[in-house]
C-alpha cells in the first residue's frame, strides 16, 4: 500500500516537472519565433539565442561574475537580515500587547509607502553603496515578515495557551512550547516570500545607486539601447532567484521533517 502510494507520488512529481519544462521550452520557442518572424520588435525584446550568446560571452570573458557576485551577496544579506529582524520584531510586539497597539498603524503605513521614495534617504544616510542597497531591501522585507509572523502568533489556538497556563506555564514557556512551534510553518513560508521581496529590494537599490551588479547592467543596457543585455540580466535574475527559492524549499523540507 505504501509502495503504491510512493510510486503514485513520484509519477505525479515527474508529470509536474515535465509540464513545467514543456511550458518553459514553449515560451522560449514562441519568443524566438516571434522575433524571427517580426511579430515582436527584435530591438526591444531580443530573442533567446541572442540572449544566451550574450550570457555565454559575458561568462567566458569574466565580465558577468563580479556583477553577479555583488547582487547575490546583497540579496543574501538582505534576505537573511530581513527574515531575522522581522521575526524578532514580531516576537517583541507579541510579547507586549501595548507595544503592538502602538506600532500597528505605523507598520501598516510604512509598509504601504513606495520604497523607491525611501532610496534617496538611505543614500544620504549610508552613502551610495552596499549599505544603502541592503537598507532598501530591509525596508521591504522586515515589515512584511513582521506582519505575517505576528498574525501567525495571534492565530494560534487559544485553548492550547490556556492548557499550558493552567499547568502554571510562564509566558516564556507558552511562547516556546505553544506559540513558536505552531507558527513554525508560517515562519518557514515567509522565507519563500522574502526570496522575491529581497530581489525586488536589491534591484531597486541598484537602480538608484549602484555602479555594478545586475540592476546596474539593466539600467546601463537601457541607456545604450542594448536590450539584449537587459533581457540577459533579467534571465539571470530569474534563474538565480529560482535556485534560491528551491534552496529554501529544500531547507523547509529538512526542518519540517525534523519536527
Amino acid at each position: 500500500m505504501h509502495s503504491t502510494f510512493s510510486q503514485e507520488k513520484r509519477r505525479e512529481k515527474n508529470r509536474i516537472v515535465a509540464v513545467r519544462t514543456s511550458l518553459l521550452l514553449v515560451f522560449f520557442a514562441l519568443w524566438e519565433a516571434s522575433a524571427r518572424l517580426g511579430w515582436i520588435d527584435e530591438l526591444l525584446f531580443s530573442y533567446p539565442t541572442k540572449v544566451f550568446r550574450q550570457i555565454w560571452g559575458d561568462m567566458v570573458s569574466g565580465t558577468l561574475w563580479p556583477h553577479l557576485g555583488i547582487t547575490v551577496g546583497e540579496t543574501v544579506v538582505g534576505f537573511a537580515l530581513g527574515t531575522l529582524l522581522g521575526t524578532l520584531l514580531a516576537v517583541v510586539i507579541w510579547w507586549s500587547p501595548f507595544l503592538s497597539a502602538v506600532l500597528d498603524p505605523y507598520m501598516v503605513v510604512f509598509n504601504s509607502m513606495p520604497k523607491v521614495a525611501l532610496g534617496p534617504i538611505f543614500i544620504v544616510m549610508f552613502g551610495a553603496g552596499f549599505t544603502a542597497i541592503v537598507m532598501t531591501t530591509l525596508s521591504i522585507t522586515v515589515i512584511v515578515t513582521t506582519l505575517v509572523v505576528y498574525n501567525s502568533f495571534c492565530s494560534v489556538d487559544p485553548n492550547l495557551v490556556k492548557v499550558v497556563r493552567s499547568f502554571g506555564g510562564t509566558r516564556v514557556q507558552i511562547f516556546f512550547k505553544v506559540i513558536l512551534p505552531a507558527s513554525f510553518p508560517a515562519i518557514v513560508s515567509t522565507l519563500k516570500v522574502n526570496v522575491g521581496m529581497s530581489w525586488v529590494g536589491v534591484i531597486v537599490g541598484e537602480f538608484l545607486v549602484a555602479k555594478s551588479g545586475l540592476g546596474y547592467l539593466i539600467i546601463y543596457g537601457f541607456q545604450v539601447f542594448n536590450f539584449t543585455l537587459v533581457m540577459s540580466s533579467l534571465l539571470i535574475i530569474a534563474a538565480v532567484a529560482t535556485a534560491m527559492y528551491q534552496l529554501v524549499v529544500y531547507v523547509e523540507k529538512l526542518l519540517l521533517n525534523r519536527r
